[in-house]
């Protein structure tokens, strides 16, 4: 039987409790909806350690005014039934007073990789990132935590996070899961019409451009960016964000192409939402 619990006070005492025996914790945070993208995260967590506590909270701190939260899905009960399967699951889904009291006003930040890619376009964000995943490392108390490879830029965040601040936690990145066209699972996928998902699958085709045109040898940046964004372009629904060669670890743009291996990020508006991908190339 799953437990959800929803208090900060109740977690944090069920964690010491698991932690008093000797047994491991691994954390998932989601904002729910969940899709198999996220139940691949569950099940490495699961051969991981002991207990495996799926965090369900629609983090209101990483939406800039104009964005959706309010209409972000919110489906508890199905996300429950999709954790069915597996042993040993706790879900924390504890409501905004119990994660950001009105004395509330204390905020972590990392100021470098932050700053770059989506943090250019979406203010704030991931300043709430980080500090909503403090909360939840200081009440779970996981020894491990598991993220997608797809939010590239996030997860090197929460390196970072957990480097500089000393958490004792293994974070553990898991490769992206993807649709049968290739887009990347995400739970705004939910919000595209039949047309806009159609459209959608030109990302995916575009970081393989990008792939097959590092490995065949180009070195030019700019011919590359901007065959890629032709591509993009012949579909009318979308809306480029960014498309860009940085380094995977700083993600500092890359002018000059090596021999070393690049990230091939992207972010693209596919009606009125907004979508994420990356690639890891290795150019010859």
């Amino acid at each position: 039987m799953i437990k959800i619990i929803k208090s900060v006070k109740e977690m944090a005492n069920f964690a010491n409790r698991i932690k008093g025996r000797g047994h491991t914790i691994a954390l998932v945070p989601t904002m729910g909806a969940l899709h198999e993208g996220h139940l691949s995260l569950v099940e490495a967590a699961h051969n991981k350690a002991n207990i495996v506590v799926v965090s369900i909270y629609v983090n209101p701190t990483q939406f800039a005014p104009n964005e959706d939260f309010n209409k972000y899905p919110r489906t508890l009960l199905k996300d429950k039934t999709a954790l069915r399967h597996f042993e040993h699951i706790t879900i924390f889904a504890p409501s905004d007073k119990e994660l950001y009291p009105d004395t509330f006003d204390t905020w972590v930040e990392e100021g470098t990789i932050s700053k770059k890619l989506c943090g250019k376009f979406r203010f704030g964000h991931f300043k709430g990132v980080t500090t909503i995943l403090s909360k939840l490392f200081n009440v779970v108390r996981p020894d491990f935590a598991f993220f997608g490879e797809k939010d590239y830029q996030q997860q090197l965040i929460v390196k970072k996070l957990v480097k500089d601040l000393n958490y004792p936690i293994d974070v553990i990145i898991c490769p992206t899961i993807r649709e049968y066209d290739g887009l990347a699972m995400s739970s705004r996928n939910k919000y595209l019409s039949p047309k806009e998902r159609k459209a959608a699958a030109v990302l995916y085709k575009t970081l393989i451009r990008a792939k097959k045109d590092l490995e065949g040898g180009e070195t030019d940046y700019r011919r590359i960016i901007v065959g890629l964004s032709r591509l993009i372009g012949f579909e009318p629904l979308i809306r480029i964000d960014y498309i860009t060669i940085v380094n995977p670890d700083t993600l500092i743009e890359i002018k000059e192409i090596k021999k070393e291996k690049v990230l091939v990020a992207l972010a693209a508006r596919v009606g009125k939402t907004r979508l994420i991908d990356s690639m890891i190339v290795q150019p010859k």
